[in-house]
């Protein structure tokens, strides 16, 4: 069974596929407005120390996220970050 990843398991560097956005209301018409769509490549470029907001380079932006928006958005992982 494949294991399911949310935005919260990227590390930084690290390349995903957004796979579903399973946010309503309101929240979710702006995540879709600014471009989190499914099929669309993610890369975490920085996590604050205390584990949230969570900032990705999404369509050449740098979009912040909260924990709460992170856990609901699925991913599948493109590559391992090179050390």
């Amino acid at each position: 069974m494949k294991k399911t990843y949310n935005l919260l398991d990227i590390k930084i560097g690290q390349k995903a596929r957004l796979t579903s956005v399973n946010i309503s209301g309101n929240m979710r018409r702006r995540l879709l407005d600014i471009g989190i769509t499914v099929g669309t490549e993610i890369e975490c470029v920085c996590k604050s120390p205390f584990g949230e907001p969570v900032a990705f380079l999404i369509r050449g932006a740098i979009i912040a996220l909260r924990k709460e928006e992170c856990e609901n958005i699925t991913i599948a992982l493109m590559n391992e970050r090179m050390s």
